[in-house]
Parts: C-alpha cells; structure tokens; sequence
C-alpha cells in the first residue's frame, strides 16, 4: 500500500496496523528492507515506516499529522492528557507547547440511535465544556476533513494558534531513525 497509494493512507494503514496490535514497528521495518532499493514507491514505504504512530486514533489524525510533516510543522504530541481541579479533562489528540489540535469527525458527536433531543443536547454540551476547560490552560484549534485535506488551510489554522515551520525538521532523531 505504501509503495502504490498515498503517503496519507500508508501512514494511516501503519497507525492502524500498530494501535490495533497487528503489527510491531520492527514488522514495518523489516517491510521496507524486503524492498529492493531502487523499487518505486520505496522511499515513501520507509517514510510511512517512520511517520507512523499508534497513539493516532483515526484515519483523520493520521492524515493531518502527513499534512503537519509536508508543512515543515513542529511534530506533535499525540493523545496529550489534560487535567484541571475538576480531574481529567481528556485527551487531545495533538499537542504543542501551550497549543492543541482537534481533528473533529463526527465520531466525536455522535448520539446514541433513538435518542432524544435532550440526549443530543447533552452530547454537545460535554463537549462544549471540555473545550472551555482545555481553553483556560491553552489555545486550541479544531478542524474536519475539509480543511485536513487542504494542506494550505491546516497550515493556516494552525498558524493562526502560533504552530508555525521550523526551519529544519525535527520529526526524526536521525540517529536513532530506523533503516
């Protein structure tokens, strides 16, 4: 998949392969290193290898953090825990210094079926009071697919809450980076 798709969706497979337990990152590695050097695709099998993270819980977080890499971005914490004298807020699903990421599908506000509207009502309203306890300890920006797909408008987003391009990528260790 890797060698034939996108980066997105090999990544995506990888974070999935490696939180659901299918697989281990030396079974990524040992992957890549079955790929002849000059076979196509190879190069973005083992950047896929090394993007990909088990703590990304969704094809959507898995994309966006393709997006924040491409867009020189600082690399994120993933599923950062948050706490406030009330106890455990949640977990966000990127994190930076004094800033979060929330990649919102739907899943997010999902209502049980056949629920009523006071049900629905409840739903949104947790939400909305998380959100306003993790604002009071950081800046927090939320986005959907549209705009994870649309690399500029996630660069912009992001920017706006002060995550910006480093001049030189931070993402690997290179000398810990597996070949």
């Amino acid at each position: 998949m890797a060698r034939t798709g996108t980066l997105a969706s090999a990544v995506a497979a990888a974070d999935h392969a490696l939180r659901s337990g299918l697989c281990t990152p030396a079974d990524l590695s040992a992957e890549v290193a079955a790929v002849a050097p000059r076979v196509a695709g190879r190069r973005t099998a083992a950047l896929a290898r090394d993007l990909a993270d088990p703590g990304s819980m969704s094809a959507g977080e898995s994309l966006s953090r393709v997006q924040m890499f491409l867009l020189g971005l600082p690399r994120p914490r993933l599923q950062v825990p948050f706490t406030d004298d009330q106890g455990l807020i949640g977990y966000t699903d990127f994190g930076w210094s004094g800033v979060v990421g929330e990649f919102d599908g739907r899943v997010k506000y999902r209502v049980p079926e056949g629920a009523d509207a006071e049900t629905a009502a409840g739903v949104l309203w947790q939400e909305k009071q998380r959100e306003d306890r993790l604002r009071r300890q950081a800046r927090v920006a939320r986005w959907v697919w549209r705009v994870a797909l649309d690399r500029p408008a996630l660069g912009r987003l992001l920017g706006s809450v002060g995550i910006r391009p480093e001049r030189r990528s931070t993402w690997f260790d290179l000398g810990a980076r597996p070949r």
